[in-house]
C-alpha cells in the first residue's frame, strides 16, 4: 500500500562556513533539523543559527 506524502517535511539545516572554512576551531559541522511546508517554501531554505564549532551565529542552508 502506498503511503501519502504530508505537506510539511522534515528538512536538514547545515553551517556554510564549516563547511567552507579548513582552519576551524574543531572538525565537524553544525547541523540542525526543522520542518517545511513544501507548499509554501518551495526553494531551499536559509536561516541564522548558532553554531557550536564556529562559537557564533552563522547562515544555515538547507541540505538534501
Amino acid at each position: 500500500m502506498a503511503s501519502k506524502k504530508g505537506v510539511r517535511i522534515i528538512i536538514t539545516l547545515e553551517c556554510t562556513e564549516c563547511r567552507t572554512n579548513p582552519d576551524k576551531r574543531s572538525k565537524g559541522v553544525s547541523r540542525y533539523t526543522t520542518m517545511k511546508n513544501r507548499r509554501n517554501t518551495t526553494g531551499r531554505m536559509e536561516l541564522k543559527k548558532f553554531c557550536t564549532h564556529c562559537n557564533k551565529h552563522t547562515i544555515h542552508k538547507e541540505i538534501k
